[in-house]
């Protein structure tokens, strides 16, 4: 019995993403080129080589902590869109204390570059959790605007405050290599890390009361109310900790990939993350393979145009239909259940 609700539940993403693979097959051949060459240079440079591995779990590891972020939110009836505006928040602190900060080793430097970029994600997660909790305001209306206050905040910042001397773009000055997060058998390290931490995750949710009242908010909010369970409290701790791993994401992207902060180089991963959550279906294990996906699809597009012909925009179509497909039905199974469509056109009080 647990066998067949195991395949039920995971046929609908492999479903999804075979329809629009194919549906892109569709498109690549209307333009002239050959889907078969398309998706093989797609996949041997993704998966192919050491160095496309490499390439692929580096663009996947800050999508594991922010689709980390966004499952955190729905298992506590939660829908975090803000995870863009918390994730960059956190890879411009982190990288502010990966070059401003000096003289530390760097088992001291790098733990604090990352506590800087966690701490400043779960802030803006706690901001909308306390609005949530407190004001009755939609976590959805308060992300958003989060969102757009965060990505001026720090387009402004990087571009004349912190801005690197002598330069006319907007990125802060190149970290410390003290700060800098090393590789392992030429692998990002920080992937490693975000595998950790999502087993973490889902042993909490598994196996401690924390999980199972984080959840049970957010099933049924006033039956866990009647068992005496804080739904504020959850909330808070929902949105706080939910901010602070998509700051770790944005940190870590910081701090072992770019190497400074640059805020063209984080568009999209937070966006990608209520993706790659939904595709995993609210599991923190199942976003794993998701961002797998995803990450091997971004780091392999340009590959795959050059070699197959393929237009960019025919690149990019193919990923948004993978997207669509892989988020509408959960997506709109989730509303469905939670209600949220009824709580937003019923005011932002409710």
């Amino acid at each position: 019995m647990a066998g067949k609700k195991f395949s039920r539940t995971w046929l609908t993403p492999v479903v999804a993403v075979l329809v629009a693979f194919a549906i892109g097959a569709i498109l690549i051949y209307i333009q002239g080129a050959d889907p078969l060459k398309a998706y093989q240079s797609l996949f041997s440079h993704a998966f192919g080589s050491w160095s496309g591995i490499a390439k692929t779990l580096g663009k996947a590891t800050p999508l594991v902590l922010s689709g980390l972020a966004v499952t955190i939110g729905l298992r506590a009836g939660l829908f975090n869109i803000g995870v863009q505006g918390q994730l960059v928040m956190g890879a411009f602190a982190a990288a502010w204390a990966g070059y401003f900060i000096h003289g530390l080793p760097i088992y001291i430097h790098l733990p604090v570059a990352l506590l800087f970029g966690v701490a400043f994600g779960a802030g803006i997660g706690l901001i909308a959790g306390a609005l949530k909790a407190y004001r009755g305001i939609h976590e959805v209306i308060t992300t958003i605007m989060l969102n757009s206050i965060i990505l001026a905040l720090v387009d402004y910042l990087a571009g004349h405050v912190f801005q690197e001397p002598g330069q006319i773009l907007a990125r802060t000055p190149h970290i410390l290599p003290s700060a800098t997060i090393p590789n392992i058998f030429s692998m990002p390290s920080g992937f490693f890390f975000a595998i950790l931490l999502a087993y973490g995750v889902w042993w909490v949710f598994q196996r401690t009361t924390s999980g199972f009242r984080l959840e049970t908010v957010g099933r049924n909010k006033s039956a866990a109310w009647y068992a005496g369970i804080s739904v504020k409290r959850s909330v808070l701790i929902a949105m706080a900790v939910g901010g602070g791993i998509a700051g770790l994401g944005g940190g870590i992207e910081s701090l072992g990939v770019i190497g400074r902060f640059e805020p063209t180089f984080n568009t999209g991963l937070g966006f990608d993350g209520i993706t790659i959550a939904l595709l995993g279906r609210a599991n923190p294990l199942g976003v794993i393979p998701g961002a797998i996906l995803i990450g091997g699809m971004r780091g392999a597009a340009a590959s795959m145009q050059f070699d197959a012909g393929v237009a960019p925009e025919i690149v990019d179509l193919i990923l948004a239909l993978v997207l669509f497909c892989v988020t509408a039905p959960f997506l709109a199974k989730w509303l469905k259940s939670t209600e949220v469509g009824a709580k937003i056109s019923s005011g932002w009080g409710n």
